[in-house]
């Protein structure tokens, strides 16, 4: 019997001892990373809701490395989606959390939901640090006194049936004793996304208007005035075949004298397959498309082709990819098109851009975008005036284009980023 009890007895001392070293190890505060993939995040706000943790500047030194992304939705709000990987003592800890903000929502407001969904998102993470004791959780719901039941988890009836409208326009008229340039645009649309279709009309045109006043050597002064104008009309339709399958179609109207298009009636259609399902589109999105196309053109000029009118049928592929991740946010697109009668007549370009972080505060970011312009049918024979040329008033014969930027940083020092001082912003 005494050897049972003194059996018992040590093994309840050395249960007591690990558990105390359990504990002792258990971290003060966490630590965490906040990373905003493709959006902003107001940082002063965050560290002055959030005192509880310690903000750092290094990923690989916290705790939790915490992901926000957003996506537009189809009432023009956007879907927010913040994932919690954990690192360090947390590797076997993940969640993901989604909220919505209204099309109308204020940046204060939008901050305040952030607030909220890092709190629930974080709270299993400090609840196993030393800082849970002075953590203060509420799970009231809040009373909004109009009396009506909660609606949580039931769909909303729409009484504009998910249909938005907008209507804008906008300026602007610079000038001094030389020179004047003003512009005037304007825009309406109509859309309406749901799951299942996408479907919208958007209509926008505009006018471009500069003057110039020179003086040659008799002291005689000579005013000129050049413009161009530009209509557009859209319609397209995009209908869900599945997870992965979607197809639609455009049928548009334009006019610029820019690119001496008088009158352009364009019909394409294709279809669209998304290697991962599109429901993971915050995280990661990889799609191809086949579309093919008919186009009526009337010109403004005689071509270099010497057409005024002509009508063309083409076809095209697509694709897209862009992650957002702990290691940070890549994009990729290429396009190809060309026309089936002279396959020669085609435009392929690429575009990328980067924001990977090496380790610790090292970062790398590049964008880069280039397309061989093979098709420009539309260019008129007698090209344009050196003054056209000068102004950039009339597109010019290129054989390609091509734009890049890039940087590269190092961050180090102290790895906290706590504190608060916006003296003198």
């Amino acid at each position: 019997m005494k050897k049972v009890l003194l059996t018992g007895f040590i093994s309840f001392l050395l249960l007591f001892n690990a558990t105390a070293q359990v504990n002792s190890k258990m971290p003060g505060r966490l630590r965490v990373f906040v990373d905003c993939g493709n959006t902003w995040c107001d940082m002063t706000f965050i560290r002055s809701e959030i005192n509880l943790i310690d903000f750092m500047l290094d990923r690989i030194a916290a705790d939790v490395h915490l992901l926000v992304t957003e996506q537009g939705t189809g009432g023009g709000g956007r879907n927010y989606q913040l994932i919690f990987f954990g690192q360090q003592d947390f590797k076997k800890m993940q969640d993901t959390l989604h909220f919505n903000t209204g099309p109308n929502a204020t940046d204060f407001e939008k901050r305040d939901l952030l607030i909220k969904y890092m709190n629930l998102g974080l709270a299993p993470f400090v609840a196993k640090t030393e800082a849970a004791k002075d953590a203060v959780i509420s799970f009231k719901k809040k009373d909004t006194g109009d009396g009506k039941a909660d609606s949580a988890g039931k769909t909303s009836k729409d009484p504009w049936n998910y249909w938005v409208f907008k209507v804008g326009a906008n300026g602007y008229l610079e000038a001094d004793e030389n020179y004047q340039t003003s512009s005037l645009s304007g825009d309406m649309s109509a859309n309406r996304v749901t799951e299942e279709l996408k479907v919208g009309i958007n209509i926008s045109g505009g006018k471009n208007t500069s003057t110039f006043e020179t003086e040659d050597s008799q002291g005689n002064r000579e005013k000129t005035k050049i413009g161009n104008n530009s209509f557009n009309f859209q319609h397209y339709l995009i209908k869900s075949l599945g997870q992965h399958w979607s197809y639609g179609y455009e049928v548009v109207y334009s006019r610029s004298t820019f690119s001496n298009n008088k009158n352009t009636y364009l019909f394409r259609t294709g279809i669209e397959y998304a290697i991962f399902p599109y429901k993971e589109v915050n995280t990661k999105f990889f799609t191809v498309s086949y579309i093919a196309d008919v186009r009526r053109n009337n010109y403004f000029d005689t071509t270099l082709y010497e057409k005024t009118k002509e009508t063309l049928f083409g076809h095209g592929v697509e694709s897209n990819l862009s992650f957002n991740q702990k290691w940070g946010t890549v994009s990729f697109g290429a396009e190809y098109h060309n026309y089936f009668h002279d396959w020669s007549l085609f435009n392929l370009g690429v575009n990328t851009a980067l924001n990977i972080r090496i380790t610790g505060g090292l970062s790398f970011t590049i964008y880069t975008s280039a397309a061989l312009t093979r098709d420009q049918l539309f260019l008129p024979k007698e090209g344009a005036t050196p003054l056209e040329v000068l102004t950039r008033r009339r597109q010019l014969a290129s054989g390609y284009n091509f734009y890049t930027s890039f940087g590269i940083s190092y961050r180090f020092g102290s790895k906290l980023n706590n504190f608060v001082n916006p003296r003198f912003d």
